[in-house]
């Protein structure tokens, strides 16, 4: 049997909502896995076939970060210095203390998700030379908002990271061919496996409902939905010109739900007003609990993605699993993930025209929209099903330590 310690440090959110699924899968396929995770924790109510272990001391992490004045963010600059700083010698005591787990428990594959910072190589290393596998899912490997300078500096301090990991599996073909264009790594350790679906959050919604009555949008209202972190890469201005546009040919609602990281929502706000579609419009800035987003995709007639950067999204299997259609920017392994024309329609990133004519196709059309869910939701129990993709991890594992 494989002995698997997976590290994600995220307890709450997306990343720890995969690392389930995927510690679920491993386990199912006949690997004993250990998760090593924060001590927030947020899905300790699910069942579990394999160990949890949330001993990382860190800051919760899902925070809102909104967009301050030139003021305020200038006197915040220096609070956010020390912050940083701080947050940094946290995480490498915390880092230390896992790597000591680790090395205790001595499995034969030890898989990570984001490395965050430079000096977890020398961690890794201590990990290679015990004889341990080292593996990564690697969900994002530059960051999304930074300009060009701090792109470099990544590339640059990141390759040495990169280079301790005995195998590094990503989502689509693309962002492997971006990967190896970007760190200058043996190309015979990356693999390529999909997305894994959503299903947990099945699992976890109530037996019916939306949230239609707490937003006040009537039930014969299309309501268009973006659901997930708000963040100046995921295009929000673009989806709200875009619905703008669409307004003016159908009567339907936007719904953006999730947490302001980097934008302020009352600016989000402000232009709707500008625009004259505040009436059609709701924001709920929360992170919303595991509890809600069964309810809150009942909601949606459409979820969009309009992001202008990204490898994969959860969001996309989060709509799927309930079998809402999707509009997404053709970007990343959203272009494949989505079949155009058949669970979803596909845009150019950054075009509100393009996009404003898939919300009226698909929000003036429900029958097409239906038809599309529902072929979304089996290409999630299959094209994206976790038993495959636990068995081509355990497969690469095996011939690694072979």
């Amino acid at each position: 049997m494989t002995r698997i310690v997976v590290v994600e440090p995220d307890g709450a959110g997306g990343m720890i909502h995969y690392a389930y699924q995927m510690c679920t899968a491993l386990a199912a396929a006949g690997a004993d896995v250990t998760l090593i995770t924060s001590t927030s924790y947020e899905l300790a109510a699910l069942p579990h076939s394999f160990r949890v272990v949330p001993m990382m001391r860190l800051w919760p992490p899902i925070q809102a970060r909104p967009r301050r004045s030139r003021p305020a963010a200038a006197a915040a600059a220096v609070g956010r210095k020390a912050r940083r700083v701080w947050r940094g010698l946290r995480y490498a005591w915390e880092w230390n203390r896992v790597t000591g787990r680790i090395l205790a428990d001595h499995p034969d594959i030890a898989q990570f998700a984001v490395i965050r910072f430079p000096f977890q190589a020398s961690s890794l290393r201590r990990l290679r030379r015990a004889g341990i596998t080292l593996a990564q899912v690697c969900h994002e490997f530059e960051p999304r908002e930074a300009g060009p300078i701090t792109r470099w500096v990544n590339r640059t301090l990141s390759t040495g990271v990169y280079r301790c990991f005995d195998v590094i599996f990503l989502h689509a073909r693309e962002n492997a061919e971006r990967f190896l264009d970007r760190f200058p790594i043996d190309p015979a350790v990356v693999r390529v496996v999909p997305h894994g679906n959503e299903a947990m959050f099945l699992q976890a919604a109530d037996a019916g409902g939306d949230l239609r009555d707490r937003y006040a949008i009537p039930p014969e209202r299309p309501v268009a939905l973006f659901f997930g972190g708000m963040r100046p890469s995921k295009g929000l201005p673009d989806l709200i010109a875009a619905f703008a546009m669409a307004r003016a040919e159908i009567d339907a609602h936007l719904l953006i739900a999730g947490p302001a990281v980097g934008i302020d929502p009352d600016e989000l706000r402000r232009e709707m007003q500008r625009l004259g579609i505040s009436d059609r419009s709701t924001i709920d800035p929360r992170y919303l609990p595991i509890a809600e987003v069964g309810p809150l995709l009942r909601t949606a007639s459409v979820v969009v993605l309009p992001y202008r950067t990204a490898t994969a999204s959860g969001v996309l299997q989060v709509a799927y699993a309930f079998e809402r259609p999707v509009i997404a920017t053709a970007i990343g392994a959203l272009a494949d993930d989505v079949v155009h024309g058949e669970t979803g329609l596909l845009v150019p990133p950054a075009d509100p025209e393009a996009m404003a004519a898939a919300l009226v196709k698909l929000l003036g059309d429900p029958a097409e929209a239906n038809a599309m869910g529902r072929r979304g939701r089996h290409r999630a129990m299959t094209t994206f099903a976790w038993e495959p993709i636990a068995g081509a991890l355990l497969n690469a594992y095996r011939e690694l330590r072979s």
